[in-house]
């Protein structure tokens, strides 16, 4: 791809009334059109109070420009921000002046996709600003601070390198080797490959925990009724998010609540109290609760400490992990158990082991994976750079082995979004907010 020679524009801040709104422009008329709509004179990367004019002169707001000429802006090409009061209706007013003279109103992540196609980024950090306006936690908002320093890159860098090696090795055999069928260095490679295959399955492994603070984890509360289960979403969320009494069945439908356990975001899922009913209405509460706890990525079984016999039907759930939460611990004091964890959503005594257990669940017992952002499209990535190199044998002939070190650099590039891969960038920036 290349960058498109339109001059685009969009509202940079969040829609809405606010104290002020920053409307942005990039592109080769940028400068022109900030001429236009603001006047001249105006020195690059200082700001200038300025009479914002529409484009028939009249007046539009008071308000202040700076420019920023490429290639050292945010996406490479010249970029001018207006920054006026935040009302909408004038800010929706600079928009439509711009589009006027010129310039076309942009797409989701169009700026940070001209940033990226002009080389001022990486497609890994492309995505981490995308992380970084939607981080839910203050250690997700790290990791993607991390990633847009290039951590995913410098991580990376050291297997692109010796797979560079490899080809060139396995390459020189085919040009000046004197069969196509066997390879002198093909031993060599072979070896060396299955030490690279390992080294980014490793890589793969210790990155993946980290996926979770990007997406997050759905924890479903399954529980018969009565066990407390709204009384622990409660005093996890620490918010009266769900109603309580001794009622069976006060819950009938799915509550969620949005919450974090050790900069992990979690959403909670609060389910209506399985048992036998003929209460149509609990019926499909209870249905639903089935279908929450199979979407979700942890199940926690709540059971009741004094009525130990008290248990939901629920199914086994391939491939869905669950954590038996004993609750109302403080009825049974000295009481212990041999199959959970025992809480009490009263006291929130055993709350700080039941957030260690979740975090271990995801896979962050001993703090893996915690140094920059990851997606499921990296972790993907690497699956095929180790299944590429893992399909090389000495025993191949040397075409066979340099096409899967092919394979395997081509993965590479693509994780980082070195080549040509149109269909994924679209994918990827159609993800972000206009404006960005």
């Amino acid at each position: 791809m290349t960058p498109d020679p339109d001059t685009i524009v969009a509202l940079a801040t969040p829609s809405g009334v606010g104290g002020i709104g920053v409307v942005r422009l990039s592109g080769p008329r940028a400068m022109a059109l900030a001429e236009a709509i603001a006047g001249v004179d105006i020195r690059p990367r200082r700001a200038a109070h300025r009479r914002l004019h529409d484009a028939d002169g009249m007046v539009i707001d008071d308000g202040v420009v700076i420019l920023f000429p490429g290639p050292h802006s945010y996406t490479g090409e010249d970029v001018v921000e207006l920054q006026g009061h935040g009302s909408p209706v004038l800010l929706e007013q600079l928009i439509e002046t711009a589009r006027r003279l010129g310039a076309r109103l942009a797409r989701p992540g169009e700026f940070t996709e001209r940033a990226y196609l002009n080389g001022r980024m990486d497609l890994a950090q492309a995505e981490a600003v995308a992380d970084l306006i939607h981080a839910r936690t203050a250690t997700a908002a790290r990791l993607a601070r991390n990633s847009l320093d290039g951590a995913l890159a410098r991580e990376i860098e050291p297997v692109a390198a010796e797979l560079r090696q490899l080809r060139v090795l396995i390459e020189a055999e085919i040009d000046f080797g004197e069969t196509d069928l066997e390879s002198a260095v093909a031993p060599e490679v072979a070896g060396r490959a299955a030490g690279l295959a390992a080294r980014v399955e490793a890589l793969r492994t210790r990155l993946q925990p980290a996926r979770v603070y990007a997406a997050g984890m759905r924890l479903a509360l399954v529980g018969a009724p009565n066990v407390g289960k709204s009384s622990l979403m409660n005093r996890l969320a620490d918010a009266e998010v769900a109603i309580v009494t001794d009622r069976p069945g006060t819950t009938r439908d799915l509550l969620r609540a949005n919450i974090a356990i050790d900069g992990i975001p979690v959403e909670l899922v609060d389910t209506a109290g399985m048992h036998d009913s003929e209460d149509e209405v609990e019926r499909i509460g209870i249905e639903r609760a089935r279908d929450a706890a199979a979407g979700a990525d942890l199940v926690l079984e709540i059971r009741d400490m004094a009525r130990p016999d008290a248990r939901a039907a629920l199914p086994e759930l391939p491939g869905i992990p669950r954590l038996r939460v004993w609750n109302k611990a403080d009825l049974m004091p000295g009481t212990t158990v041999a199959d959970g964890l025992p809480v009490s959503a009263l006291t929130g005594s055993g709350l700080d082991a039941l957030r260690a257990r979740i975090r271990e669940q995801a896979g962050l017992a001993d703090g893996t994976g915690e140094r920059f952002s990851v997606r499921t499209r990296h972790l993907e990535g690497l699956e095929g750079v180790a299944a590429a190199l893992g399909r090389i044998h000495a025993d191949q002939p040397p075409d066979l082995i340099a096409e899967d070190l092919r394979l395997a650099e081509r993965a590479l590039e693509e994780l980082l979004g070195r080549g040509d891969h149109e269909a994924l960038l679209g994918a990827i920036f159609a993800g972000f907010c206009i404006g960005k």
